[in-house]
């Protein structure tokens, strides 16, 4: 049977139950008697206690990491309404999108054509012996500008001395460009036959020298090539004018096949030439290397209203001075039209002659003009 609990109490320092009537604790050895009339004493004057609240240590630690936040909000609010605090502002990045682009218009700057202004006419007075063509001459100008700007008679036959004529001054004209004569080796290059050749699969070099009958050292000349290598579609020149003669011996000489056309160059087909100052060379690409008995026959006709002036001159260079024969003397211009072609020696006349025939084609025709504008020629 267990002991009665109710009958028993506990000793205030080390927790031993003891007997309700012990005076003192077998265990400590406390008194016991002077507790009981302690506590009774202090049960006599004890007051209300408090409620005791018991936590464990997560729910502890939990309350006060709440504590903390819930003082760290108030800290912020309270910096935040005196303005020591303040959100951080977002940074706006502008991107800048052009809305047209500017296309500068280009201006041409005209031309401007120089144009000659009247010159004011001169006053002359009158002298002995004076006639409006002496006038006319020394002033060069046409005795007809004089009648007519002073309202002379047509004959002009009552001039006073002493008295004071307008004479016109002439107008300047532009002389024409100088024409531009190309080097012999210019002029050969530029009437060389050359057509275009593109490479085809089987080609090869001295394969296409020989259908052309022409060297492998010229072909590669003209075409820049260093070596005998040719690729298919490569495009090539072939200089026709280079070709090789046939070879084989020849017992008697034979006369080349007949020559081209020589090809004109200078002066351009219509140019204008003034007779006092102007010197007028013809020129021509060479179609070979001539002969000793060939030459280039050069035939030069004025046209003009039939007079029948011809000229017809034999040179071996490929340019010629038209004959100052020819020069016109009158007023109007003069049309002269002018044509080559290669000419072989036959034989010789009894006065030692040469006598010439054609051995090739004639060239196409030009013309140009010829004039002695300003010069007047007195009627008697």
């Amino acid at each position: 049977m267990s002991p009665d609990i109710t009958k028993q109490k506990i000793c205030p320092s080390c927790g031993s139950r003891v007997s309700n009537n012990a005076t003192r604790c077998l265990v400590c050895g406390r008194n016991l008697a002077a507790t009981a009339d302690s506590q009774a004493v202090s049960r006599t004057v004890r007051g209300p206690r408090f409620p005791e609240i018991t936590l464990n240590l997560p729910i502890a630690l939990g309350l006060m990491v709440l504590i903390l936040g819930v003082g760290a909000g108030t800290v912020f609010a309270v910096l935040n309404g005196t303005g020591r605090v303040s959100e951080p502002t977002p940074t706006v990045t502008v991107t800048l999108t052009p809305t047209s682009e500017f296309t500068p218009t280009v201006t041409l700057t005209p031309t401007i054509a120089p144009t000659f202004t009247p010159l004011p006419p001169l006053e002359y007075k009158v002298v002995s012996m004076d006639t409006c063509l002496s006038i006319a001459a020394f002033f060069e100008v046409s005795a007809q500008s004089i009648v007519l700007l002073n309202n002379l008679p047509p004959t002009c036959n009552n001039l006073v001395v002493g008295q004071t004529l307008l004479v016109p001054q002439p107008t300047p004209t532009a002389s024409p460009m100088p024409s531009v004569t190309l080097s012999v080796l210019e002029a050969t290059e530029a009437a060389c036959e050359k057509i275009n050749y593109t490479v085809t699969a089987n080609d090869t070099i001295s394969g296409i020298a020989r259908s052309y009958n022409i060297s492998i050292q010229t072909l590669k000349d003209y075409n820049g090539l260093a070596t005998d290598i040719v690729y298919q579609g490569q495009p090539l020149i072939i200089p026709l004018c280079e070709r090789l003669p046939t070879p084989g011996p020849t017992p008697t000489a034979t006369l080349p096949p007949p020559y081209l056309g020589p090809n004109l160059l200078l002066p351009n087909d219509g140019t204008s030439f003034m007779a006092l100052s102007d010197i007028i060379t013809l020129q021509w690409a060479s179609v070979g290397t001539l002969r000793e008995n060939e030459s280039y026959e050069v035939t030069v006709e004025d046209v003009t209203d039939g007079t029948g002036k011809i000229v017809t001159d034999y040179v071996t260079d490929t340019k010629l001075i038209v004959p100052s024969s020819l020069r016109p003397t009158d007023t109007r211009p003069h049309i002269f039209r002018w044509i080559v072609t290669t000419v072989r020696q036959s034989g010789s006349t009894q006065d030692g002659k040469p006598v010439w025939q054609s051995a090739g084609a004639q060239s196409t025709s030009r013309t140009f003009s010829w004039w002695a504008a300003g010069v007047a020629t007195p009627t008697p």
